[in-house]
């Protein structure tokens, strides 16, 4: 598979000696290595997040109940006998 940010990596490594200078050229290497590492950990952190959200909400839900703060009153007048 076509890796197009390897490729440029490749290109800037390999650029002649006398039209590069290495520490410009080794900052942004790393530079751009670092911004693509700091993307893949934010989408790693969301992947992980949400899952473990839905888990969370799903073992709450067995301990919601419904409340009721009418009072309990026999309605034993209601009923037909």
């Amino acid at each position: 598979m076509h890796d197009p940010f390897e490729q440029s990596l490749r290109d800037m490594l390999n650029a002649t000696p006398s039209s590069r200078d290495d520490d410009a050229c080794l900052g942004r290497v790393l530079k751009t290595a670092n911004r693509q590492v700091g993307a893949g950990d934010l989408f790693s952190l969301l992947g992980r997040w949400l899952p473990a959200l839905m888990i969370a909400l799903n073992n709450g839900s067995a301990h919601v109940s419904p409340v009721s703060r009418r009072k309990s009153t026999a309605r034993t007048a209601d009923k037909a006998d």
